[in-house]
């Protein structure tokens, strides 16, 4: 075991490594009461009180240091804020605050008190929110001033009436109460509850709802011993050091915020850095990390897309020591420009909502590019097929966790693995059954261990009888230099039953012709099988993609096959 005695995380986590440093065992201690609020944040601050946590960037440019000290006065002051309200252990609220600094007060306030977190993104809209509050039952929101979510709250909680609070951060307006004016009144001491007022270990702490990219989003909840299973996404696949800056682009209205911005990452000790961007700019991207010194960053694959084709040079960038990714497939062609340009392996890494890291390139794996890595030793994968066996080497299965038999009292889920579906006991089973956790995502392995994405379960073309990923294909398209983005998905055809499309975003200042076309298509054939050849090339500005960012498949197809389900229709007037 590598844990100083001193940080408070090793009194929960116990780990063995070879002598490379590689995670070879994972065990977990006094799981039982764990409260990361108490247990870690409080417990460094009272060691350390002005250790670096958190270095803040508001969108004006605003810089704010905050130590473990600040962390845990500030969440005090909330907690005790939050509980004059009323807000009580058990009660959802829901978090709708961007990247503003005091989400993390909140959050950790609300650990403190017992209450249920779940995050939302400030982009949604009336109809998002009434469906959001009904299926969480959500007591209270806490909202950003910034923009008109506020107002699409408002008009969402006129048919939902189980808000006990709406609380404003950032300014003040009509029927909201202003946190920033109210909190100072309050203590920045807070008592640790007793008994059943005290929340930890399988009590559930937050809930995500999930991307929605096949059907309305699901809520998954997760328990206080969660972010234990985030000390191996900070350590070993973020790589983070107690004396770094990790900087990880996500907003907090999704889990990968949590995954990269607080529990794996002040478990190991390390300060965040949080920039409160409004819109995407890759440059200042990378000027935040010339100027802040960052050592370690993470991403997902549309922003090293962006990365690539920017003069990289013009930054100095020598302070990052690890670069890591997750959200979506990583093309190899992204992972082999940008290692040109910077001389560092983007580390891929596989999980879900429902998840922590599940398959990774961590410490000591020698990445292959395309390849999302080998399991985490938190979970026991498997690739299973459809008929219930496990899949050979290089054939397609889909990636499942293993969680034990509860018919034969061998149920055993590991910190991490979510709890369920929130009061949705029939998505719950569709996914764990028959002990195993069904992920909806199918790979292959190679003689070697190492996993290659395929795609979602419902994202496979059925073609001639062949069954075909998406992924293989709009990589080689990627390979292409003014290749942008792509998606790869099914059309109906008489014929084949279904035939395969690309849809294309150009980089900048390349324009979409039928030479280009040809040329794409003279590259295909060269590189690929001929039943994986696109029988239809599209360009177009844009593809459609989740809130969090991820290419939205379904939405292509389903557009494609209502365009047909018209033209068929007045073919048959």
């Amino acid at each position: 075991m590598n844990i100083p005695k001193k940080m408070p995380i090793s009194n929960f986590v116990s780990v063995k490594e070879d002598n490379n440093g590689m995670l070879k065992e994972i065990s977990f201690k006094n799981e039982d009461t764990f409260n990361f609020a108490f247990d870690i944040v409080d417990a460094i601050a009272e060691r350390e009180p002005d250790r670096r946590a958190m270095i803040h960037i508001s969108r004006d440019g605003a810089e704010r240091i905050y130590t473990f000290g600040d962390m845990k006065r500030h969440s005090a002051r909330v907690a005790n804020y939050l509980s004059f309200l009323g807000i009580e252990k058990g009660d959802r609220v829901m978090l709708v605050l961007k990247r503003h600094y005091q989400f993390w007060f909140i959050l950790l306030a609300l650990h403190k008190i017992g209450a249920i977190a779940v995050p939302a993104t400030n982009l949604l809209l009336k109809s998002d929110f009434e469906y959001r509050f009904k299926k969480g039952k959500i007591d209270a929101v806490i909202c950003t001033v910034d923009g008109d979510v506020s107002f699409e709250i408002d008009k969402a909680a006129k048919s939902y009436k189980g808000l006990k609070q709406k609380i404003m951060v950032g300014g003040r307006r009509s029927g909201w109460r202003s946190l920033n004016k109210d909190v100072r009144y309050f203590s920045s001491h807070f008592a640790k509850p007793e008994g059943e007022s005290y929340a930890g270990g399988k009590d559930p702490m937050v809930m995500f709802f999930t991307s929605g990219t096949t059907e309305y989003p699901k809520l998954a909840m997760h328990n206080y011993c969660y972010p234990l299973g985030h000390y191996i996404t900070a350590k070993y696949w973020h790589c983070v050091e107690p004396d770094g800056v990790h900087f990880s682009i996500s907003d907090t209205g999704w889990a990968k915020a949590l995954w990269g911005k607080l529990y794996g990452q002040w478990m190991c000790e390390t300060c965040l850095f949080t920039y409160d961007f409004d819109k995407f700019d890759a440059k200042e991207i990378l000027r935040m990390i010339d100027h802040y010194k960052i050592t370690t960053f993470c991403a997902p694959p549309t922003v090293y897309r962006v990365m690539v084709h920017l003069k990289l040079e013009n930054y100095d960038l020598g302070s990052l020591k690890h670069v890591t990714t997750a959200g979506e497939a990583l093309n190899p062609e992204i992972f082999d420009k940008f290692k040109a340009k910077t001389g560092l392996s983007i580390m891929e890494g596989f999980g879900q909502t429902e998840t922590t890291l599940t398959i990774g390139n961590l410490v000591g794996t020698e990445p292959r590019p395309g390849s999302m890595g080998k399991p985490s030793p938190l979970y026991d994968i498997e690739l299973m097929l459809p008929d219930g066996t496990t899949a050979e080497n290089y054939e397609e299965g889909e990636v499942v966790i293993y969680v034990g038999d509860p018919e034969l009292g061998e149920e055993h889920p590991p910190n991490g693995l979510f709890l369920g579906y929130f009061e949705d006991e029939e998505r719950t089973n569709a996914v764990w059954r028959e002990g195993y956790y069904h992920t909806g995502d199918t790979a292959y392995i190679d003689d070697d261990g190492y996993f290659w994405y395929v795609g979602r379960t419902d994202d496979l073309i059925k073609s001639s009888g062949y069954r075909i990923g998406p992924f293989e294909i709009e990589n080689e398209i990627m390979k292409l230099p003014y290749v942008l983005e792509c998606a790869v998905t099914a059309v109906p055809d008489p014929i084949r039953g279904q035939a395969i499309k690309a849809s294309i975003v150009l980089a900048n200042g390349i324009e979409a012709s039928d030479k280009l076309r040809a040329d794409i298509m003279k590259s295909l054939k060269k590189n690929i099988a001929s039943y994986k050849w696109p029988k239809v090339l599209d360009f177009t500005s844009e593809l459609p993609k989740t809130f969090s960012g991820k290419i939205q498949r379904k939405e292509i197809r389903n557009r494609d096959y209502e365009v047909e389900k018209k033209s068929k229709g007045k073919n048959e007037d």
